[in-house]
Parts: C-alpha cells; structure tokens; sequence
C-alpha cells in the first residue's frame, strides 16, 4: 500500500486529454466550470462618471465659493452641456460627468441658495469621478478559463452583455453498491442477514453536492459477471464510476478483479489510510472507477477525499478541502500507523477553532451516525501520535 501523500500526488498529477463542453444561459452556468477565457470588450466605464449625488465642477473653481447651478444630469441623460467656468451642473450616481468638469462635490459638501451652491467644505481634484476603465478595460482578461461561476463571476458576465456562456460538462458519475445483502429502498426484507443499502444515495448526495451528475443504479449481487456486465456498461454512458464494496480480500470481493478484467490502468491500489485502505483508481482512457470499501463511513470518507476533487478534475478545476489549526478539548487517540480521518464536533469559541469528540462512537468503519452534527475530520499523518487536552491538531472542514 502507498502513502497516503503519494497517492494525492498521483491523483493531482492526472492528465485528461479530452474534456466535454456545453454552452448554457447565464443564470443556469451557475455552479460550472468556464471552459473559456473571458476577455472585456469595452471600457467600464466607457467615458468618466458620476460616482456620487452631487455637483460636477472645475477643480480650480473651489477658491470662488460660491457657483451657479446652470443644469441637472441625471444618471442615463445624454446631456452634452460642457460645463462653463464658475458654474456647476448637479449630477447624479451613474451619469457621465460633463464634458470640462473634472471633480464631483458632494450635495452633503454644500448648501443650496437662490440657484448657487455655497461650498462648506472642499474636495481633491477627481474626487468622486470614476475614471475611464476604472472597473475594467477593453482587451483585458476577466476571469480565465477553469474558474468556478459563482455570483460574482455572473455579475461580471451580465455586464458584458454575454447570455450563454461555454462551461465544462459537470462530469456524469454513476454509484453502484455492490452486495448480495443489499436492500433497495422499499424493498421488502426476507431473511435477518438483509441490510438496508445506503452507500450509493450517500455518494450520489456527495457527487450532486460538488459538481457532478449523479446517475442512480440499482445495486447489484456479489456475483463476477453481473458486476463486469454492470462496470462494462456503465463505463460506457459515465464519466466516472463509483463502486462499493468488493474491493477486500474476501471469497466474494470481485470487484478488484473486474478493474483488470476491464483493461483498466491502476492509478493506484491500496493506500495507508484509515478508513478505507482497499480503495482503487483506475482509469479507461479519459473515463475511471473509482472502487471505495464497502463499510459506509470509509466509502463517505474515501468519496469526500478523491472523488470530489476528480470530479472538479474532469472540468478543468481544482479542489481542496480546507484545513485549520484546532485545539482539543479532550485527549485524541490515533489509532493506526497510517493517515487518518476522524470524526469531529468543531466549534468557534473567541476565534479560535476546538474540536471534541462527543457522540463519536469507536468501532468499525460502519458507523455512518458519526458523520451526523458539527461535523469536520480530524487529520493525522503517518508517524503522527496520540494527543492531549489542549494540544493543536490539524482539522479538515468539509
């Protein structure tokens, strides 16, 4: 089994030689990925404007005191009065600044009298004026290809006018639980070695929640050709599969020998991490399995930690789930010589971030209850030991 850093490595160094583009409506790119550059067409602004309610003047005109209204420009006029020395032409936030003048008064820096405004208090040369490309100019590059749209990357693109925008296709990825245990939901049970499958909606939740499409399958038996037939075929509509279970070394863990079967490439197989030691990444050309153990807080954990970040892989991005500095408020027990994600309680007290384990319970990779709460996972390398009270540990926030 390889290090657990090694196998990140392997997975951040991945090259997708062909990526699916779609073009979508604004307001529906939300949550994608751009597969283009977008590059300003014009100056915002296009010519030198208000940003300020207030008075455009001649900067030397200050010294007088006291100016004469002679017009009104209100935001969106096409009022081409220049302005004429010792007056001034009340303008609005958004209009274009007259033609002559170069500074805004605000209307709070004056008093109105008998159509002149007393100046009560002066202002810099420029001041409230925005300057031609002040928020971008033409040719200039906004947001480069890969970036994630988000609201402010959709305000950017209203204001260039763009209504379909070229995006990366969110990756299709099809979770299929294998196990002859396994009970469909509304599936009736009839013996008491039955359990009620959960693995695939989970990692169909994690797959919709960063950036897939997730496809629902039904689960499958522990049987070699049914789990080759199905692997076989859904490589061939998705982007990425994602198995549960079978990838062990039990009589009936198949799932591992289908991956060769198949012709994949192993990226990697087995990492000394816990939980979820047995997980395999293979590749078909531009397409993967993604195999996780069976248990359900190991597949949560193992999908959390190498299927998001493929999936934002596949669409040209990058992911990494944040980490912090925490202290503990009781003794943290490492469990194994290997990497290893532990469920957490995380608060906030006087900005500092502390971690409990209350309601975690020990036992097997199984209990899915432990990721329920104030959840985040405590990280801890290799050669990393057992903690007290009050000591730092680092923390992954999901």
């Amino acid at each position: 089994m390889i290090h657990f850093d090694e196998s990140m490595e392997l997975l951040d160094n991945l090259q997708i030689t062909e990526y699916r583009h779609i073009k979508l409506p604004l307001m529906e790119s939300i949550g994608f990925f751009l597969a283009e550059d977008i590059v300003a067409d014009h100056n915002s602004p296009e010519f030198p404007t208000s940003g300020m309610d207030g008075y455009a003047i001649k900067h030397k005109d200050l010294t007088l005191g006291k100016l004469k209204i002679a017009s009104i420009n209100p935001a969106g006029s096409d009022d081409k009065n220049a302005l004429v020395g010792g007056t001034c032409i009340k303008t609005f936030t958004g209009s274009l600044m007259p033609e002559g003048s170069d500074t805004l008064i605000p209307i709070e820096y004056v008093r109105v009298e008998n159509g002149h405004i007393i100046i009560n208090e002066e202002v810099p040369c420029g001041f409230a004026v925005r300057e031609v490309g002040e928020n971008y100019t033409k040719n200039e590059k906004l947001i480069p290809k890969g970036n994630k749209i988000d609201f402010s990357q959709i305000g950017i693109l209203a204001s260039l006018n763009i209504l379909e925008v070229e995006v990366y296709a969110k990756p299709r990825v099809v979770a299929i639980s294998t196990g002859s245990e396994l009970l469909d939901l509304g599936e009736p049970q009839t013996n008491d070695s039955q359990i009620r499958s959960s693995n695939n909606y989970t990692i169909e939740a994690i797959i919709s929640k960063y950036g897939g499409e997730a496809v629902h399958h039904r689960n499958i038996k522990d049987d070699r050709d049914t789990i080759y037939n199905a692997l076989s075929s859904a490589l061939e509509t998705n982007d990425i599969v994602v198995t549960t279970g079978g990838v062990s070394v039990g009589d009936f863990d198949f799932v591992k020998d289908v991956v060769y079967e198949l012709g994949c490439e192993i990226v990697f197989r087995g990492v000394r991490v816990k939980p979820g030691q047995h997980i395999i990444v293979a590749r078909k050309n531009n397409k993967f399995i993604v195999a996780l153990p069976g248990f359900a807080y190991s597949a949560t954990i193992m999908a959390l930690i190498y299927l998001v970040p493929l999936m934002q892989k596949l669409q040209q991005g990058s992911f990494v789930f944040p980490k912090v500095k925490a202290l503990l408020k009781e003794p943290f027990v490492k469990r194994a010589k290997k990497a290893e994600f532990t469920a957490c309680n995380l608060t906030i007290e006087n900005g500092q971030y502390f971690v409990d384990f209350y309601g975690k319970k020990t036992g097997t990779s199984a209990i899915m209850t432990n990721m329920l709460g104030d959840l985040a996972l405590v990280y801890t390398e290799e050669n990393d030991c057992s903690k007290d009270t009050g000591e730092e540990i680092d923390v992954v926030l999901l």
